[in-house]
């Protein structure tokens, strides 16, 4: 566990930013193999800047505006100062999409059809960034109470607050449920499925371990019901995913009733 990489000179290497450059990377490539045979393939690249604007302003946003709005609305100057830290993956996630949106409407493609392509890929990046996470100390677990778990290293987020107190290392079980639903993507991918259906599933099975891990969560300030900004968001996705799941098969099914007959 290292916050940072190496340092040379004035020069600092951090951990965390070459983790997730890495996960973005592998991310890419695998969306690029998935997308082979279909007419998203050339778009994959072409789409990248639009994902990296989106995930940039949707991470700060909700870091800024859901997740620690008590201290930013007493520090307004520092809401842009992102060189600072302080993103939120689940941000980064919804200005993504908002992007794809954006980019689908502007070259006429379906926006669920990409979306089933880039499921996969994109819970794999999540899986390896949270590494990145780990390495960097932070989105960390909050003091197990039973006397084991991860103790981080001086000069992380998690021992600042802390000190050296056994935590429950919730971003690696994150990184490992997001491993899981990678593999459940990808046995789904190879069956019938109605377009959209792929990434639905992906939000649902994402947002729903997200939200039973940030019980553990000791970094995340609580509002109602006790729950965290990342638990409210969770339940908002998973709503609003299994909506669009029925509206889908309703459509498609519609669709199928008037079909003229072979």
């Amino acid at each position: 566990m290292s916050v940072e990489l190496f340092s040379i000179g004035g020069f600092t290497l951090y951990t965390h930013g070459v983790i997730t450059a890495l996960a973005a990377m592998l991310a890419l490539g695998v969306a690029h193999y998935l997308a082979a045979g279909t007419p998203y393939r050339e778009h994959i690249t072409n789409m990248v800047p639009y994902l990296f604007v989106g995930a940039i302003a949707g991470a700060r946003i909700w870091h800024v505006f859901f997740f620690q709005w008590g201290y930013y609305s007493k520090h307004l100057s520092e809401i842009i100062a992102i060189w600072n830290g302080g993103i939120s993956v689940q941000g980064s996630l919804i200005g993504s999409f908002i992007a794809m949106i954006v980019y689908t409407r502007k070259h006429r493609l379906s926006f669920w059809g990409l979306a089933d392509v880039l499921a996969p890929a994109i819970v794999l990046g999540q899986s390896i960034g949270r590494i990145g996470c780990f390495m960097n100390g932070d989105a960390y677990g909050s003091p197990t109470g039973l006397g084991f778990g991860m103790i981080y290293r001086e000069g992380t987020l998690a021992y600042d607050k802390y000190g050296a107190v056994p935590l429950w290392p919730a971003e690696l079980f994150e990184s490992q449920w997001d491993l899981i639903i990678f593999a459940v993507l990808l046995i789904l991918k190879g069956r019938k499925r109605m377009t959209g259906m792929l990434f639905l599933t992906y939000n649902i099975l994402y947002s729903i371990g997200r939200f039973n891990l940030e019980f553990l969560r000791g970094d995340s300030p609580r509002y109602s019901f006790d729950w965290t900004a990342g638990q409210w968001t969770s339940f908002v996705v998973i709503v609003i995913s299994m909506c669009m799941m029925a509206v889908l098969y309703a459509y498609n099914r519609r669709g199928m009733q008037q079909a003229p007959a072979a």
